[in-house]
This record gives structure tokens, sequence and C-alpha cells, in this order.
């Protein structure tokens, strides 16, 4: 994700200060990652540089001066390109998992174990995000969903290719 253009799509409901932008990004996209404070205010830095943020107003509090950032016109031609540009699929063809098994065939250790192991954690990992998703609000729901989803099709391949392992251990051999 792109914290940047996150934090533009913010500050297009209004002006806000660094603390207040963190709230909000926390609130609705840092379930699982929270943004540092550091990192908010690095990346207004670097929006400001680049002309897509501006100082609204500056007020004096007991600490440092507060700053409120607001968006400009530069800054929501940003945003909106962003948000029609679709992201690109991954296609993961590059895979760990894999990379495991076959060299778990070629080493003359145990592929099912290895997809068994690999099930088990998967499967863990959804018991939990189908604990949150019932838990959650909306929004919760809908990002474990996301995630339940990618993890289903995770669990197909597994068994895919436990189906198709002594094929393919004679094709590493």
């Amino acid at each position: 994700m792109s914290i940047g253009l996150t934090l533009l799509g913010l500050l297009e409901t209004g002006p806000r200060h660094g603390y207040d932008l963190k709230r909000a990004y926390d609130e609705h996209f840092g379930q699982d990652r929270p943004l540092h404070y550091g990192q908010v205010y690095s990346t207004l830095a670097r929006l400001l540089r680049d002309g897509l943020v501006e100082v609204d107003g500056v007020e004096a509090g007991e600490g440092p001066e507060r700053k409120r950032y607001a968006i400009t016109t530069a800054g929501v031609t940003d945003v909106n390109e962003w948000l029609v540009t679709p992201e690109r699929p991954e296609p993961y063809l590059h895979s760990n998992l894999y990379t495991k098994v076959v060299l778990a065939l070629m080493s003359g250790r145990s592929a099912a174990e290895v997809l068994d192991v690999q099930r088990a954690s998967h499967l863990e990992t959804m018991r939990a995000l189908t604990r949150r998703k019932l838990a959650g609000d909306l929004a919760d729901q809908l990002i474990c969903d996301h995630a339940l989803f990618h993890l289903e099709a995770d669990l197909r391949w597994l068994e895919l290719t436990a189906a198709r392992l002594d094929q393919l251990a004679e094709e590493v051999r």
C-alpha cells in the first residue's frame, strides 16, 4: 500500500495534523500494521517537498508547533490517478513454498511433510482470521475475507501439489 497516497486520500476529507492522519490511517487501514509517527511525518515532509500537500496552518502549543496539512490540486490529481489505476494482479510465479517442495524432492526429504506443515499453518491462520472476522466490524470482515480467499487458493494448490507429488518427483530427479 502506498502510504503517501493513502495519506493524501485522507487529506481529501479536509486538512489534518499529522497526529490526526496517523489515527485515521490506523483506524481504517492499520489494524495489523499501524504507522509509526516518524513514518507519518517523513511522508508528509516528502509530500510537502513534492507539492502534493501544503501547510494549512500552524498552532502553537506547549510542545512543538503543530502543523495542519491540506492536499493541493496536484495531490488530488495523484489520488485520482491512483484510484483508477488497477492493482497489478500477482501471478505468484515464484513461490518459496514451491521451491521448498522441489528441494525436498531433490534431496530425498519428504515433500509431503513440507506440504502438511504448510497446510496446518494455513488452517491455523484461517481459524484466527475467521474468529477476527466474526468479532469485527464491516471493514475488518472485508479485509479478513480478502486474506481468507487467498489462503483458500493456497490450500487448493497444496492439495493439487500433494496429488501430483509422485509425478513431480520423477521430473525433478
